[in-house]
């Protein structure tokens, strides 16, 4: 690879990086705005708890967003909390706890969703149509590459 290439994938990969912390920022801000009153990573976790059909055990959760156990734990207090989810005993194991979302934790992942929509409407405003399409493929591509993390 040339230095030029280099160069190349290390201004993507910077432009990348603040595209995110500029999504995050813009997503957070929304939040706020809705009085939800749910953390970024508590919203993250509704959204891996939408997921799932049936009600999941932490360690579920936990590896479908790639964090320890632990942190799982310390999401679900708050949201248990807020009244947004809550903890329930396996009917067929008495040991384990699966997390359910409650009625309340369904209306603040709506308002999650629309606050993602609209911090993307405002980060993809200067694009045209055909632009978000090929920036969609491209996003695809990159996200969807077997064997890559």
């Amino acid at each position: 690879m040339t230095n030029q290439a280099m160069d190349r994938d290390g201004l993507l990969a910077e432009q990348l990086l603040r595209l995110t912390r500029r999504m995050h920022r813009i997503n957070k801000r929304y939040l706020e705005e809705s009085e939800i009153g749910i953390t970024p990573a508590q919203g993250r976790l509704l959204r891996a708890l939408a997921h799932y059909d049936e009600p999941p055990r932490m360690a579920d959760l936990a590896a479908r967003m790639e964090v320890v156990p632990r942190a799982v734990t310390t999401l679900v207090d708050g949201l248990e909390e807020s009244g947004c989810a809550r903890r329930a005993p396996d009917p067929t194991n008495r040991r384990v706890i699966r997390i359910e979302l409650t009625d309340k934790g369904r209306e603040a992942l709506r308002a999650l969703r629309d606050a993602r929509r609209s911090a993307a409407q405002d980060i993809l405003a200067p694009l045209t149509t055909e632009q978000r399409e090929v920036f969609g493929g491209l996003l695809s591509a990159l996200m969807d590459e077997p064997g890559r993390h």
